[in-house]
Formats: C-alpha cells, sequence, structure tokens
C-alpha cells in the first residue's frame, strides 16, 4: 500500500487478468516503384507514401516507369492500405538498381528499399507484402528480402531476365531465404497509355492478391489457385496438367518457382518459399510465424516493467491460450498452446527479472498433392439380374 494509515474508505482499482490480443493488421503493401512523372508532392523522391485509396492515386502516378502500371494491378485486385517509395530512374539498369536498393544519407534519411523501415514511425503502419515489381534485379531481390526479414514481411519477386523455365529455376538457386517468392514468367494486360497489350510484372498483381487473400480469407492461404483480376494472357508458354506433373509448371513448382496458369481464369500455380525444406517451405508457413510472432509480442508490450508475480505469468499464458483458441476456431491454425517451463525460470532468472513463456503451433498446410485411388471392380455386376427383375 502506498499509505498505510486512513481514516474513512478507499476502493483500489485491480486490473489484473488475461488481456485480449489483436491480431496484427498483415494486408499492407510496400512497393518500391519509378515515375518520371509523377505528381512530386502526392509521390516524393525515396519518401514512404501511404495510399488508402489505390485507384484514386493513380491519376497522379504519371504514365512513365512501373508506378502506374502496378497501382493498376493491386488496384484491380483490392484497395488495400499501400506504402510507395518513388525512386529516381538511373541512365540505366544498373544506376536504377542502385536507386531502388537505396542507402542510408548523412542526414540519417531512408532512400529506396530502405525508407520502407521508415513507414512504421512515420506513418503509423508497417509494409508487410513487399515488392519492386518490373525493377526486382537479384540485388534489388536481396535487399528487398534484407528489409523484409527486419519487418517480418513477405517478398514476392520475378525471376528477372529468365527467358525459359531452366533459366528460372538457375535463378533460384541463388536464393534461400523463406521471406521469399520467385515468380515466372510474367502476366500480360492492356496498357492503356499505350493502348495495347504488354508486358507485367506478375509480382504487382501478387501484391494485391495477397492483401485481398488476407482481408477475406486470411493469412493461412497461400497465393496459389485463386483468378487473378487483370491479366489478358502470359508472357511466356507454360505447359500445365492438373494431372499431369511432368509439365513446365510441375518441372518449376518441384524447383520452388510460383508459375502462371489459365484455367478458367488466370491464376498463380505454386505455394512454396525459397527456404530449403525444413520448416518454412510454404509461403504461408513464414507468414504464420511472422504474424503470431508481432502479434503476441506486441499485444504483451503492456506487460512489460510490471511486478513479476506468478498471477502475471499465468495471465501471460491464458491470455495466449484464449487467442490460440480463437485461430484455431476460425482456421488459422491447427492447434496452439502456451505455458511456462521452469526449467527457463529458475530462481536466479526471475530475480534478473527475467520470464520466459514457452509456446508451439502448427500451422494448416495447403493441399498441394492430392491423390484419388481408382480401381476397376466387378463386385457391382453381383446383383445384375435381381436388379432387372425389380
Amino acid at each position: 500500500m502506498p499509505t498505510d494509515y486512513h481514516h474513512g474508505v478507499r476502493v483500489i482499482e485491480k486490473n489484473d487478468g488475461t488481456r485480449p490480443i489483436r491480431t496484427i493488421s498483415t494486408a499492407v503493401i510496400g512497393l518500391v516503384a519509378t515515375a518520371e512523372d509523377a505528381d512530386p508532392i502526392a509521390f516524393p523522391l525515396d519518401t514512404p507514401v501511404l495510399l488508402t485509396n489505390v485507384p484514386a492515386a493513380i491519376g497522379k502516378a504519371g504514365i512513365k516507369g512501373t508506378l502506374r502500371r502496378a497501382l493498376d494491378a493491386i488496384g484491380a485486385q483490392t484497395k488495400p492500405f499501400t506504402v510507395v517509395v518513388r525512386v529516381a530512374e538511373g541512365k540505366d539498369e544498373a544506376e536504377t538498381t542502385s536507386n531502388v536498393i537505396g542507402t542510408t544519407t548523412a542526414a540519417g534519411k531512408y532512400t529506396g528499399i530502405k525508407a520502407l523501415l521508415a513507414a512504421q514511425s512515420k506513418l503509423g503502419i508497417k509494409p508487410r507484402i513487399l515488392g519492386a515489381p518490373g525493377l526486382d534485379t537479384k540485388a534489388v531481390t536481396n535487399a528487398l528480402v534484407a528489409v523484409a526479414q527486419k519487418l517480418r514481411g513477405f517478398v514476392y519477386a520475378s525471376a528477372h531476365g529468365c527467358l525459359t523455365k531452366e533459366d528460372a529455376v538457375l535463378y533460384r538457386k541463388d536464393f534461400g531465404q523463406r521471406e521469399l517468392m520467385l515468380i515466372w514468367p510474367d502476366f500480360v494486360s492492356w496498357d492503356t497509355a499505350t493502348n495495347a497489350d504488354a508486358n507485367i510484372s506478375a509480382v504487382a498483381y501478387a501484391l494485391g492478391l495477397r492483401a485481398k487473400l488476407d482481408e477475406e480469407i486470411g493469412w493461412h492461404k497461400s497465393l496459389s489457385n485463386i483468378v487473378v483480376n487483370g491479366p489478358t494472357g502470359i508472357s511466356a508458354d507454360v505447359f500445365w496438367d492438373l494431372q499431369d506433373p511432368a509439365t513446365d509448371a510441375g518441372f518449376l513448382n518441384a524447383k520452388e518457382v510460383t508459375t502462371l496458369i489459365n484455367s478458367g481464369g488466370f491464376r498463380f500455380w505454386g505455394s512454396r518459399t525459397c527456404e530449403t525444406p525444413e520448416f518454412f517451405y510454404f509461403e504461408n508457413y513464414t507468414r504464420t510465424a511472422q504474424v503470431l510472432a508481432d502479434t503476441i509480442a506486441e499485444a504483451h508490450m503492456t506487460y512489460a516493467d510490471k511486478p513479476l508475480h506468478p498471477s502475471l505469468a499465468k495471465d501471460l499464458v491464458e491470455s495466449i491460450n484464449a487467442k490460440f483458441r480463437d485461430l484455431v476456431k476460425r482456421g488459422y491454425l491447427i492447434g496452439g498452446s502456451a505455458w511456462c517451463d521452469e526449467q527457463f525460470n529458475s530462481k536466479e532468472n526471475l530475480k534478473n527479472g527475467q520470464l520466459t513463456i514457452d509456446y508451439d503451433y502448427t500451422p494448416v498446410p495447403p493441399l498441394e498433392n492430392l491423390m484419388f485411388q481408382q480401381r476397376i471392380t466387378d463386385r457391382y455386376l453381383a446383383d445384375f439380374a435381381a436388379a432387372v427383375a425389380a
């Protein structure tokens, strides 16, 4: 008690107990693009800008560079929060690549991809679906992944410059990060600036579709096998057959490259990341891990520096288990549980203000390989005569 003596009645509020855990916002795109003729006020160079209405922003995006068509592709899927960083187009691809990757200036300002790191402090929102469609050289993709790891985001990138499926598979071997999905080839769509069909990076559509799925289904659903709005074609021939693994699509998917198909609409086909198969080889496995880490950590900031009583630890565990029950009921997880393990909470650790809560979870696997077993039999002829008589 702060003061022991008092002549009268006092009411002391006790606000302990479990707290609701709110899932973080995941449908936030981080887009890096060029647009030499964009409105410099709406899209200042090397500065994260938040778009809350993508279609409405297209009018200020200009017609040069990659920004307008990327926003078109995203807006055709949904209207997500989108953090845009416009970078200057260089005199050649090498200079543009350097501008896209960015740096930290002498004044401490982040430029290029690194400017996405400033989005949360400047805009109050963290981009988690990252891409630089049309600009994602190998160096750019590596830089995007490095930023994604800091933001706990996910990168969609093209197999840049690859003309064949074999090229794409070789390109894939240069990456091993769980935060990356590689896509080959590109889509074709109508370009209103030229009044003709033109190639467009499939990454732009992937960003928009990923945000749409997060909003309408959830982060536990992979990008694969969902109709994409907007494309009119695919930039390279891709042989695909639902029942035959010996196809172009099967070859690419087996090597962790997502491809494009046309079956009742244009679709992405493939759910794999670039991680060597271990734990996070599916896109939704990686995103589940990221969402849980941030959701649980951020929800418990309020517990930091509170008195470390056993009741506090119990509240923490019960809060997390309540969240897991909710996620399981809604289909986001197969299962999950939290507990306080005595071996990690010695009296020395507790004395130093250190508490460790363990939890595990099982993500929802995508049905990647469905098999039916078909048999021919004569057993349905056994009662033939009786069936005729009836």
